[in-house]
C-alpha cells in the first residue's frame, strides 16, 4: 500500500490547486478542476460507483455496501483539493525523505531554510519514517491532499477487502475550502449521508471536534483626496492614514493569532489596499465562544467608530459577515460519531486524543447544515508554508483508521 498512497501523493501535490479569495466564480480557480477532474477519472478506474462531477465542481462517489444489515447508515470521508492562498502552489517539487534519521532537514531550492526537531519538535515522532517536503520554495499541499490521497487508497482498500463489511460509503472531494467556501454549493441530498468525516488533521490519533466560530469583517474608509500642493487648504483626508491609525488601535497584545493561544480568541487583519480616496481592510475573527465572537465584532464596530469621530470629513464603515461556527455546539447532542471514531482508532492500533482547532473545516459548516462531520488526522504539519511536511506511514495509518471506522458504523448499527 505504501507505494500507491505515496505514488498518488506525490502526483496531486504536482498540481497547483490554490483557491483565491478575490474571485467571484466557484471553483475560484480553474486550475483546481484539473485535479477533479483527475480524481473522478481515477474513482471510476477503482471500480467505484455512482461516479460524478456537479457543475460546481464537487467530485462524488459511493463504495456499495456489502452487508445484509439493515438501516445501516451512510457515512461520508471528504477532503478538499485547494491549497492556500498564503504560500505559492506552483511547481511543487516535492521530495521523499526515507528513513528520517531525526536530522536538520534542508531543503536544494532555499539553502537557508532548514526544517529542525529542535523548533518543530514533533519531526521527533516522525523518525524512522519516510517524510515528504516540499524543495523549499512553496508549500508542499498536504493540507489537504494527504487527505485527498488517504481518501482515494481507502477506496481502493474497501472495494478489494469484500470481507470488511460495511454500509454505503460515500466520498466527495471539495474545491475552496481553504478560503472559507468548500460546502457553499454542495447538494447534501446528492451526497446522501447520515455522517462524515473529513480527513484534514494532524498527527495520528487526532480528532477535532471542537473548533473556532468565525466571522469576517470588511472596513472601508473613504476619505477626501486633492493635490498635495494645497492638501492643507483643500483638507486633504487620507484614507490610507487611517487605515493605519485603525490597525495600530487593535489590541494586539490580547486579541491576535500571534499573541495567543488555547481558546483565546484574535481579530487578524488579513487584507489591506488603499490611497489617499479610499481605503479597505479585511479582518477574521474568530473565538470558541459566540459571545466571545460577538464581542471581538464589538471591538472593531467602537474602533471603527472612534475613527470616524476623530475624523468627520472621512467616511468609516465596518461590515461583519458570519462564515462559520463551532461545531461542538452541535455534536455535543450526539458524540456517537466521535464516539466510534476513537474506537475504530484504538482497533487501528493508535490513541486516540482530541484537539482543538484553531480554525475551521468544511465540517464546521456541514455539522451546522446538519450533517454531524468532525475532522480526522491525516498527517499534516507545518500547513500554508515551505516547511509543510508529512509522514507515509501517518497518511497509511489513517487508511486503516477509516476502514475500521467504516466497518464500525455497521457492527454497532
Amino acid at each position: 500500500m505504501t507505494d500507491t498512497l505515496l505514488s498518488r501523493f506525490l502526483r496531486y501535490v504536482q498540481i497547483d490547486t490554490q483557491s483565491d479569495e478575490t474571485s467571484k466564480i466557484f471553483p475560484s480557480t480553474s486550475v483546481q478542476l484539473v485535479l477533479l477532474e483527475m480524481l473522478k477519472q481515477e474513482l471510476s478506474e477503482l471500480g467505484a460507483a455512482d461516479v460524478q462531477m456537479t457543475k460546481h465542481g464537487y467530485v462524488m462517489a459511493s463504495i456499495p455496501a456489502n452487508t445484509r444489515k439493515a438501516r445501516v447508515p451512510t457515512v461520508a470521508f471528504l477532503a478538499h483539493v485547494d491549497t492556500a492562498p498564503d504560500c505559492s502552489g506552483k511547481n511543487v517539487k516535492p521530495i521523499v525523505h526515507r528513513k528520517y534519521d531525526g536530522r536538520v532537514m534542508k531543503f536544494p531550492d532555499k539553502p537557508g531554510l532548514t526544517l529542525d526537531p529542535a523548533t518543530s519538535p514533533e519531526l521527533r515522532t516522525a523518525m524512522g519514517k519516510d517524510i515528504v517536503t516540499a524543495s523549499g520554495t512553496t508549500l508542499l499541499g498536504s493540507d489537504d491532499k494527504s487527505g485527498v490521497a488517504v481518501i482515494m487508497t481507502l477506496v481502493e482498500r474497501l472495494l478489494r477487502e469484500t470481507k470488511r463489511k460495511h454500509g454505503l460509503i460515500r466520498v466527495c472531494f471539495t474545491p475552496d475550502e481553504e478560503i472559507g467556501r468548500g460546502v457553499n454549493k454542495l447538494d447534501l441530498r446528492m451526497l446522501g449521508a447520515d455522517v462524515a468525516y473529513t480527513l484534514d488533521g494532524g498527527p495520528p490519533g487526532e480528532i477535532c471536534w471542537e473548533t473556532f466560530s468565525g466571522d469576517a469583517a470588511e472596513v472601508i474608509i473613504d476619505g477626501v483626496t486633492t493635490h498635495t500642493m494645497e492638501a492643507k487648504a483643500k483638507g486633504m483626508v487620507n484614507a490610507a492614514y487611517l487605515a493605519g491609525k485603525l490597525l495600530a488601535a487593535l489590541p494586539r497584545e490580547r486579541c491576535a493569532p500571534e499573541t495567543t493561544d488555547g481558546r483565546d480568541g484574535f481579530i487578524h487583519p488579513i487584507h489591506v489596499e488603499g490611497r489617499t480616496e479610499r481605503a479597505v481592510v479585511k479582518f477574521i475573527l474568530r473565538d470558541f465562544e459566540l459571545k466571545g465572537l460577538a464581542d471581538k465584532g464589538k471591538i472593531l464596530r467602537g474602533l471603527c467608530r472612534g475613527l470616524q469621530a476623530s475624523e468627520p470629513r472621512a467616511r468609516v464603515r465596518c461590515k461583519l459577515r458570519k462564515q462559520y461556527r463551532n461545531m461542538a455546539y452541535w455534536l455535543r447532542k450526539d458524540m456517537r460519531p466521535v464516539e466510534l471514531a476513537r474506537e475504530a482508532f484504538v482497533a487501528a492500533g493508535l490513541k486516540p486524543y482530541d484537539h482543538v482547532i484553531r480554525g475551521g473545516t468544511d465540517g464546521s459548516r456541514l455539522t451546522e447544515l446538519g450533517l454531524p462531520t468532525p475532522n480526522l488526522f491525516c498527517g499534516e504539519h507545518n500547513a500554508h508554508g515551505p516547511l509543510e511536511w508529512v509522514a507515509v506511514q501517518d497518511m497509511e495509518s489513517a487508511v486503516t483508521a477509516c476502514a475500521h471506522l467504516a466497518e464500525l458504523w455497521q457492527k454497532k448499527s
